[in-house]
C-alpha cells in the first residue's frame, strides 16, 4: 500500500514592492489569487492535488487541478509569444492573465522547485517578461520524491526563504509582487 499524503488546507505567502501595496493593481492581483486559493481549499480539489503531489508524478497532472479555475479566472494556458523580443523562443509560462496594461504569470512546480532551481527560473521569468508584474509561484508544501525513501523536502518553505530577499527595496525588480502558493 502506497504512503499518502495527508490533506492539507493550501497556505499561500504575498509578497509585494512597498510601492505597490495600496495601489489598485495589487488589489486585483490579490482578488485573484484569493479567488483561486479558496477554490484549490475546496475538498474535491484538495483531494486531486493530493493524488497528484505523489512520488514518480508529473507537475503537469498537478497543472492539470489548476487548469479549470484558472482559465476561469482568464488565465491562459502556456501563453506564447510573451518573450518574442527574447533569443530563447521557449520560454513561456505555464499560465497568463492579462490585467490592464500588465499581468500575472503563474508557475505550477513540483520535484524540481529548489533542487534545480525552478523557482529562481520562474521569478527571473517574470522579472523579463514585459507583459506581467506579478508571480503566481505555486509549490508543493511538503514533497517526497521517493516512495521508498523517508526523506521529504519543504518547497514551500525554502522558496518564501528565497523569495523574500528580492522584496526588500535594494533589491526590487520589475517583479511588483507575488503570491507563493503550497498546495
Amino acid at each position: 500500500m502506497k504512503e499518502k499524503y495527508s490533506l492539507k488546507m493550501i497556505k499561500s505567502q504575498k509578497f509585494v514592492q512597498k510601492d505597490f501595496e495600496s495601489s489598485e493593481e495589487w488589489a486585483k492581483v490579490c482578488s485573484v489569487a484569493y479567488s483561486l486559493i479558496s477554490h484549490l481549499n475546496q475538498t474535491l480539489v484538495l483531494e486531486e492535488i493530493n493524488k497528484a503531489n505523489q512520488p514518480g508524478v508529473s507537475s503537469s497532472k498537478v497543472q492539470n487541478v489548476f487548469l479549470e479555475k484558472s482559465q476561469d479566472l482568464g488565465f491562459k494556458d502556456e501563453s506564447e509569444g510573451l518573450f518574442k523580443g527574447y533569443q530563447n523562443k521557449r520560454l513561456r509560462p505555464d499560465y497568463f492573465l492579462q490585467l490592464g496594461d500588465t499581468g500575472i504569470l503563474m508557475e505550477v512546480e513540483r520535484g524540481k522547485t529548489n533542487h534545480n532551481n525552478m523557482d529562481f527560473l520562474d521569478f527571473w521569468k517574470c522579472h523579463i517578461c514585459i507583459y506581467a508584474h506579478y508571480l503566481f509561484l505555486c509549490v508543493p508544501q511538503e514533497l517526497k520524491q521517493n516512495a521508498d525513501l523517508g526523506r521529504v523536502s519543504k518547497p514551500f518553505q525554502a522558496t518564501a526563504s528565497h523569495m523574500s530577499a528580492f522584496f526588500e527595496p535594494q533589491n526590487y525588480t520589475n517583479v511588483r509582487g507575488m503570491f507563493l502558493i503550497g498546495y
